[in-house]
């Protein structure tokens, strides 16, 4: 059956070339499942977005999948055991990557198993608290917790998350000591701090702006190591007593080790198209969220890059699982 969505794209550069029926063949001809966190977070949100628009450019229905459980082991152990033709993807952030450094025995290799295929998008970071903690910026929050230890506390979902290795990159940097509380998901997460379960989190805009504009969270700094264009006028973790501090939520696209080069490159070509779109940019933009398109080799440098950063705070801090 023709797919004008599908072929014609890729077709008409070389339909000249007699090379349309080797291009078309790029992509497995069959419904592609983008596995990703549980439903309704940051990553849900992003993956349908993305998914929408593959759909649209390829002419095949791409299904998100959400398996956001054990922190996201189960969702990466199914990608890295698929069929390599193109059909099963993996829409994730940075605890599949960092997940080796937390547990002592993780079910995939994030080097081995996987073939980079790109960068989606990248967030800042807010350090948010509640209310009623008395700190007005990031100095009168450190101050707090060397006076009080123990007395802090944050909520984190999957373990390895962006949230999670920020907050405890911010403990190793600022001499502190703020306790985790494991809940299931980040949505939770954020309910128990709304409610004053726990007192403070790092999370992206997405989720938190709402709450900081309606009073219910207070904002003292962005995680950026400079000022983000997307929150205007809130200050630097780094500038604001941290020198040096860090952190970016990355999310990218996986697929399965040893699929073919071919596959990969269109892949990267028609999710590349959809995260440069002018609509899909606006969708993104609008919740606090940088869409980015990179190469393939690019992102997988940057996935090496933040392991060799983040896997050794996690060492040295001794930041396990549970």
């Amino acid at each position: 059956m023709f797919r004008f969505s599908a072929v014609y794209a890729c077709s008409v550069p070389f339909i000249l070339l007699g090379l349309s029926s080797a291009c078309a063949q790029n992509l497995p001809g069959k419904p592609i499942h983008m596995l990703t966190s549980e439903a309704g977070g940051g990553n849900d949100f992003a993956a349908r977005l993305v998914a929408q628009g593959l759909t649209a450019r390829i002419g095949e229905q791409v299904i998100v999948d959400n398996r956001g459980a054990a922190g996201g082991t189960i969702a990466a152990q199914a990608v890295a055991q698929a069929q390599p033709d193109g059909s099963t993807l993996l829409f994730y952030g940075s605890n599949i990557w960092l997940m080796p450094f937390l547990r002592d025995h993780v079910p995939y290799d994030p080097v081995r198993d996987f073939a980079p295929v790109t960068w989606a998008t990248r967030a800042p970071i807010i350090l948010v608290i509640h209310p009623s903690i008395a700190a007005n910026n990031v100095r009168e929050l450190i101050a707090l917790a060397k006076a009080k230890p123990g007395a802090l506390n944050y909520g984190a979902g999957a373990s390895g998350s962006a949230s999670q290795i920020a907050t405890e990159l911010f403990n190793v940097m600022a001499g502190v000591k703020i306790e985790k509380i494991s809940y299931k998901g980040n949505g939770p997460a954020l309910n128990a701090l709304i409610a004053g379960e726990v007192q403070l989190a790092f999370a992206t805009p997405g989720s938190i702006s709402g709450h900081i504009k309606s009073g219910r969270l207070k904002a003292l700094a962005v995680t950026t190591p400079q000022p983000s264009a997307l929150l205007p006028g809130l200050p630097t973790v780094a500038a604001s007593g941290v020198p040096g501090y860090e952190a970016v939520s990355i999310v990218g696209v996986f697929a399965p080790a040893k699929t073919p080069v071919a596959v990969i490159q269109r892949l990267n070509q028609e999710l590349v198209g959809v995260l440069k779109q002018p609509d899909i940019k606006e969708k993104f933009i609008n919740v606090g969220v940088e869409p980015v398109g990179s190469t393939p080799e690019e992102f997988g440098a940057t996935v090496k890059a933040e392991m060799a950063r983040l896997g050794k705070v996690i060492r040295d801090a001794g930041i396990r699982d549970e």
